[in-house]
């Protein structure tokens, strides 16, 4: 995990909120049908219709979530989900705590 590339993704104010949003799925995104968001995630759609942002910003931004280990996505048929990574936000967590 790459401390530069974990602060870059967290540099973003919507990045930020993504990571909020995914800490409370069931509150931020009450409509999505048979959720599951405790296996599954948040399908992209419903964080893209609660950003207000295009598909492709969203999916950027999710990607860069996921490549500093923040997120992690699952693939469900043609729709793709997003949970926050607990491992990888602990591990942030320990970053923050011992060197910082």
């Amino acid at each position: 995990m790459d401390q530069v590339e974990i602060f870059k993704a967290l540099s973003n104010k919507t990045r930020l909120q993504i990571l909020n949003w995914l800490k409370s799925p069931a509150e931020y995104f009450p409509e999505q049908p048979n959720a599951d968001f405790e296996n599954v995630g948040v399908c992209v759609g419903q964080i893209q219709n609660k950003a207000g942002l295009s598909q492709s910003t969203i999916s950027e931004y999710l990607s860069i979530l996921q490549r500093a280990d923040l997120v992690c996505a699952t693939r469900v048929g043609q729709w793709t989900y997003y949970k926050r990574n607990h491992e990888g936000i602990e591990k942030l967590s320990k970053i923050i705590n011992t060197e910082l």
